[in-house]
């Protein structure tokens, strides 16, 4: 009796053994598996950005040169040119955010045909990112027959769109310092006769978002002064399930402010709580810059 009960008693023992066994290996399963979860989400995260530089050019534009120096590290930016073509052939459903440079922004859209043009309002309305520099800015807009109409934005002062180039001042909404990382609430940029940006009325866009405004104005070339003040030099919206931020000015030059440009790409890709050290402000003071004319060409709608 007594070792049918010590035979009874040992296998309820090895019984619970082997119960705590099973959970200790599905305890260090679960673990295992939680960190390999974990380490592909950073490793996700860690990716580059995927920026398409749009180029039309035989490599001699200025504009994509720079952009590229701009977003020169690779550990957090992977740019790429793309053409007309490549973009009519599909070539935007392998990045993340699509960069339209200055020129002129009539030239673009007959580049890219309308079905290029389509591509690219699919690309935004997906998820996709859109940044406007210059005439990058007069294609996205909403007023002309060409346009993508990507933002809720008028051109003021059509006619006098050539009104010439210089440095100017541009006036930031506190979103607009707190977004593009600049400390200060005025900020100096080279004008390239970029859109002067207004609201607009096209049905289905919503309100676009001002981030910053002219303070000074270039008026040359019969363009009427105290038209320039005012208007808005960069802004922001929403297309779909994507992004659309333009700039009238030019901060990708060399003499900057480069770092208000990386701000945008994170902003549109969804990215910016992103630790990039190019997105910060230089510490160094700044004094009056020149204007940057071997950096860039005079661009804007024609």
């Amino acid at each position: 009796m007594e070792h049918d009960q010590r035979t009874s008693f040992g296998r309820i023992q090895m019984k619970h053994a082997s119960g705590r066994l099973r959970l200790a290996r599905w305890g260090v399963f679960c673990v295992t598996a939680l960190f390999l979860a974990a380490s592909a989400t950073i490793a996700t995260a860690a990716d580059p950005i995927k920026v398409a530089i749009y180029d039309h050019s035989d490599g001699s534009a200025r504009g994509p040169k720079n952009l590229r120096k701009v977003l020169s590290d690779t550990e957090h930016f992977e740019c790429i040119k793309v053409t007309p073509e490549e973009i009519r052939n599909g070539a935007l459903d392998k990045v993340d955010v699509l960069i339209m440079p200055g020129g002129s922004g009539s030239g673009q859209a007959k580049k890219l045909e309308e079905s290029g043009r389509e591509r690219i309002r699919e690309f935004v309305r997906n998820g996709g990112g859109y940044i406007g520099i210059c005439a990058g800015s007069y294609l996205a807009s909403s007023c002309y027959d060409w346009s993508l109409n990507l933002i809720n934005a008028e051109v003021i002062d059509r006619a006098h769109w050539a009104r010439g180039t210089g440095q100017v001042i541009l006036s930031l909404s506190p979103e607009g310092q707190k977004l593009l990382g600049n400390s200060e609430p005025e900020v100096e940029v080279y004008y390239g006769q970029g859109p002067l940006l207004g609201p607009n009325n096209t049905e289905g866009l919503p309100p676009y978002e001002s981030l910053a405004k002219y303070k000074t104005e270039i008026a040359k070339k019969g363009a009427p002064s105290g038209v320039m003040p005012g208007t808005d030099a960069i802004a922001r919206a929403p297309y779909g399930k994507g992004r659309v931020f333009c700039f009238s000015p030019h901060c990708e030059v060399s003499e900057g402010p480069n770092f208000m440009v990386v701000n945008a790409v994170l902003w549109v890709s969804k990215n910016e709580d992103r630790n990039v050290p190019s997105a910060k402000e230089p510490k160094t003071a700044t004094t009056k810059k020149e204007a940057p004319a071997a950096t860039v060409r005079a661009g804007g709608q024609e």
